[in-house]
């Protein structure tokens, strides 16, 4: 499982979910390809894309 971290540029276009460094889901949203990860609200949070 690859994690993607606020602030970077998305490679792959799909519906990537957010987690708090501690495993709690933080919700799921959409990104396209070239966007940039939105930031959270919990430090050490990041995202997976779901298959």
């Amino acid at each position: 499982m690859e994690k993607y971290r606020p602030g970077e540029t998305v490679q792959e276009s799909g519906d990537y979910t957010a987690y708090s460094n501690g495993g709690r889901n933080g919700g799921t949203t959409h990104l396209e390809k070239g966007e940039t990860f939105p930031p959270t609200q919990h430090e050490g949070s990041y995202y997976v894309l779901e298959k």
